[in-house]
């Protein structure tokens, strides 16, 4: 993934900018993905993950931020799919139908991921 100096200066500016450890950016982000992404939106699957039952192209509809405890090491969101909500990886996910600034959201997310960033 190309590298994006107005995105790089978003996440340091504004995402993680007073977190001294990766606990504290895992809370930034939690924070910042909780205030950017308007729920509920559509979403489809784009990556398959071992700890998801989700396949590639599925549509979902995302329900809200997993708890904040369960997002200590990277990021989930509550879905609704197949009459049951869980959580799954936000990283899965593609926006279908949101606003501008959850699509923003989420493409931080994956950008984040994508240049290989951890807590």
């Amino acid at each position: 993934m190309k590298r994006s100096p107005t995105r790089e200066a978003r996440i340091r500016d504004e995402i993680i900018a007073d977190a001294r450890d990766g606990s504290e950016q895992a809370m930034g982000w939690y924070y910042y993905l909780d205030d950017a992404l308007r729920f509920p939106f559509e979403a489809h699957c784009v990556a398959e993950r071992g700890i998801s039952p989700l396949q590639k192209g599925e549509t979902v509809s995302v329900l809200g931020m997993a708890p904040e405890a369960e997002c200590d090491h990277e990021m989930f969101v509550r879905i609704q799919w197949q009459g049951r909500s869980f959580g799954v990886p936000l990283t899965q996910l593609k926006a279908r139908k949101c606003d501008a600034r959850t699509r923003q959201g989420i493409e931080d997310w994956h950008y984040w991921v994508g240049q290989g960033y951890i807590f």
